[in-house]
Parts: structure tokens; C-alpha cells; sequence
């Protein structure tokens, strides 16, 4: 495991989820989609850095996720599929301008990522990674 890179993703998927919120608070609920989106990827990179592999394109992390961390047991498989329907929206969010996203609709990014979060959370300190060196918190709604 290379904690530097462990630790690097998880400051990015925390600052993005705060992304997500501050998106959200301020109306501006596709790049809330967006943000909360980034906060799940960068959590997983985390994770998959816990066994050294690392990955760029999204659909990598995806697959990798799933094969490496869910398939093995270490994470649950409902949280493999946040990663894939959360890809779906950010994908919207981002790039169909005739789709338009709802206070609900970012509430609702935003409550998975958090609640993603927290379970890669747990993974890291339980691998290994010193809770102290996490941030402390992840963000509440």
C-alpha cells in the first residue's frame, strides 16, 4: 500500500463531497450530481491503492473495484453499484444540457456519497490506514 496515494485520494473524494454540498446549498444541483460523483471515484481509488493497483479512466476504477474489493469480500456489492449509477448521473450532469437536476435529486448524489464514504472509511482503517491521519469527519447534509 502506498499511504501517500491512499491518503491523496481520500483528501480529493473528501473535498469533492464538500464540493457536492456547497453545489447543492447554492442551487446548483448538476454540479452537485457532478462533485458527489468524484467524491465516490476518488474514495475508491483510495481504496483500490489499499492493494497498490491504481487506475485513471473511470470505467477502470469501476472495474477494478468490483473485481479487487468486491468480488474478494472486502466491500459489499451494493456499494459497487453506487460507483456504476453514479457514473450514470455524473455523465448527465456534465453533458446532456437538456436534462435538468432537482434540490432532491442532489440531496439524494449526495446522501449515497456520504453514505459511500463512510463505508471506504471503515475499509481503509480496518486496512491498515491510522485514523487519525483521515480527516475526521465526513461531511454531514
Amino acid at each position: 500500500m502506498n499511504k501517500v496515494i491512499v491518503l491523496a485520494e481520500w483528501k480529493r473524494a473528501t473535498d469533492s463531497l464538500g464540493a457536492a454540498r456547497s453545489c447543492r446549498r447554492d442551487g446548483f444541483y448538476a454540479d452537485s450530481v457532478s462533485r458527489a460523483y468524484y467524491a465516490i471515484l476518488h474514495a475508491s481509488k483510495a481504496a483500490l491503492q489499499v492493494h497498490g493497483i491504481s487506475a485513471e479512466s473511470h470505467a477502470a476504477v469501476k472495474r477494478l473495484f468490483g473485481l479487487h474489493l468486491v468480488r474478494t469480500g472486502e466491500i459489499e456489492a451494493e456499494w459497487g453499484t453506487f460507483a456504476g449509477e453514479s457514473l450514470d448521473g455524473r455523465l448527465t450532469a456534465d453533458y446532456d444540457v437538456e436534462t435538468s437536476f432537482s434540490e432532491e435529486d442532489a440531496r439524494e448524489e449526495y446522501d449515497h456519497a456520504t453514505a459511500f464514504l463512510t463505508r471506504i472509511r471503515q475499509f481503509l482503517e480496518a486496512s491498515g490506514v491510522p485514523q487519525e491521519e483521515l480527516r475526521a469527519e465526513v461531511l454531514d447534509s
